[in-house]
């Protein structure tokens, strides 16, 4: 029998068209044209000027030979440029590949040939780096240079400069939204746990939704001006780029995440949000009195990464700061989970108030659902607050899967739910709160750093016979990388010594900050007890 509400109603131009954040733009350019949409130092767009800088971006680049599905790779601050390619690559057909800023040049030559770059907009000030990396890689991308004037500088390594480059784009280009919400929109690195990072791919569906996730789970309303701590490099900012074009926000631009200039910004340009890890928060809180200013009105700030200690969130909002604790992965799009707040709660004491935010929470509005269970029979675990299980969720912002690694996208999605690889507990209320991560992945300062890769190097030292690497806790960073090494026989090396040798052989924020010399807790099979270590390293 035919389906009366399918007969003669198909899809068709007017009544269909494929979700995409790029929209967000084009709309806030035509409704808000003049109000403020980037602020960068002596420099501001309007959302009129936004859009335009977009579109000649976007005809730029479809000049130079950009097609769909083509990679374009960024590595800057945050600084408009990467802002404008946000919409501007997409807006060609392009996938845009935000590139950390902390990674060592090795790692960005592997990214720039794994995602197939043809063009890459890089800060001059991370030449040296990007430089090296060039001459690594095996493919050789356009370079276009950013030249920003309120930063350092650096060698031009392109033939054009970027405000050059889009200077002679078209603001009028005739861009198109995707044939398909499902086309990717941007593909992001992480960590893992293996040395070598995966691509996570975004489509243009859920970008749409996390960017409207974000509205929801943090009540954001019209023209909120937001303060760029959080780098864009990272889950394309949380989709923030394109939340704050959803409610025609203002972006305030921040090449240096410091105490002093987030509290200049907060009083001088009007600052109401912004987002970090809770090493942003304890920076605040630690801030020198020279470094601080009174806050003229309460800031929203959205925080996640290694759970928050109570004591940081409770010290925070006594300084006037609100907050709201989410997590996420770079497979979510970033947020996926928020601690949902229950005014019943504001009459908690201070601590127990503090012990409710740092839970994880509830799934954003956006995802489908989330649940805490056992890996290998896939049941639930009880809602005792005490029984461990790893979090899993699924739904339409969670990533397409990971670049040319079909059996690693298999393994995530296995039995129909994306595996985190955290491990966590369900409260009676509904609420998850993260336990530790079953992977060993540590989590310093919002990054993930992968033990193997911290441990490879270790074992490139020619003193050390054995190497294991744990998170240490730690107040600012919310974890750093702890080694446990074994020196071969008549070897000698000293804890700074092997601190300096990983400084010159990997990214700074990779390097162990504690070296402990002994022998490795290892099982009748050889393996070494991390579990054991851990608690070591919480001793030191």
């Amino acid at each position: 029998m035919a389906n009366k509400y399918e007969q003669d109603l198909d899809k068709n131009e007017a009544n269909y068209v494929p979700l995409s954040p790029l929209t967000f733009l084009r709309r806030s350019a035509a409704v808000y044209p003049d109000h403020q949409a980037v602020v960068h130092g002596n420099v501001s767009y309007t959302y009129s000027e936004a859009y335009d800088r977009a579109r000649r971006l976007a005809s730029q680049l479809a000049s130079k030979g950009i097609r769909k599905n083509d990679t374009v790779a960024v590595l800057a601050t945050n600084v408009p440029a990467i802002y404008d390619a946000h919409y501007g690559v997409p807006m060609a057909g392009g996938v845009l590949n935000t590139i950390n800023t902390r990674l060592d040049a090795a790692t960005i030559a592997f990214i720039l040939d794994h995602g197939e770059s043809k063009a890459v907009i890089t800060d001059t000030e991370l030449s040296p780096v990007m430089k090296d990396a060039l001459s690594l890689c095996q493919s050789k991308p356009m370079v276009i240079d950013v030249d920003d004037t309120a930063g350092p500088g650096g060698e031009r390594l392109g033939e054009m400069e970027y405000e050059d480059f889009i200077a002679g784009g078209d603001p009028e280009f005739d861009w198109r939204l995707p044939e398909d919400e499902w086309d990717a929109i941007s593909l992001n690195y992480t960590s893992g746990t293996t040395g070598n990072p995966k691509g996570v791919v975004y489509h243009h569906r859920g970008a749409y939704l996390l960017a409207l996730g974000n509205i929801l789970a943090w009540n954001l309303g019209m023209h909120p001006r937001y303060l760029w701590t959080l780098p864009m490099f990272h889950c394309n900012g949380w989709c923030f780029p394109w939340t704050l074009a959803a409610q025609a926000g203002t972006s305030v631009c921040l090449r240096r995440v410091e105490a002093s200039e987030i509290f200049r910004a907060i009083e001088e340009e009007g600052v109401t949000n912004f987002c970090g890890a809770p090493v942003v928060l304890n920076m605040l809180i630690n801030a020198k009195p020279e470094e601080r200013r009174p806050l003229p009105r309460e800031v929203q700030v959205m925080t996640a990464a290694a759970p928050p200690p109570p004591a940081v969130l409770q010290k925070m909002e006594a300084d006037g700061f609100k907050i709201t604790h989410v997590y996420g992965l770079t497979e979510s799009y970033g947020p996926a989970v928020m601690c949902a707040w229950h005014d019943e709660w504001n009459d908690l004491p201070d601590e127990a108030r503090a012990e409710k935010k740092s839970r994880q929470g509830v799934p954003y509005h956006v995802l489908d659902d989330l649940m805490i269970a056992d890996p290998v029979t896939m049941q639930p675990v009880p809602k005792d607050a005490e029984t461990m299980g790893e979090v899993m969720m699924r739904g339409n912002i969670v990533m397409k899967g990971y670049l040319k690694n079909p059996n690693a996208t298999e393994e995530a999605f296995s039995d129909g739910w994306f595996h985190t690889g955290d491990l966590g507990v369900w409260h009676p209320d509904g609420y998850i709160a993260l336990k530790d991560r079953s992977k060993d992945v540590i989590i310093s300062g919002g990054e993930n750093i992968s033990t193997i890769e911290v441990e490879e190097t270790l074992y490139t030292h020619p003193a050390i016979l054995e190497a294991a690497v744990v998170g240490k806790p730690d107040d600012h960073w919310g974890e750093t990388p702890c080694a446990f090494v074994v020196l071969k026989d008549d070897a000698a090396a000293t804890e700074d010594e092997i601190i300096e040798f990983c400084r010159n052989n990997m990214a700074r924020y990779k390097v162990p900050k504690n070296v402990i010399f002994g022998e490795l807790p290892k099982t009748s099979t050889g393996k070494v007890q991390k579990f054991v270590l851990r608690d070591r390293a919480k001793e030191i």
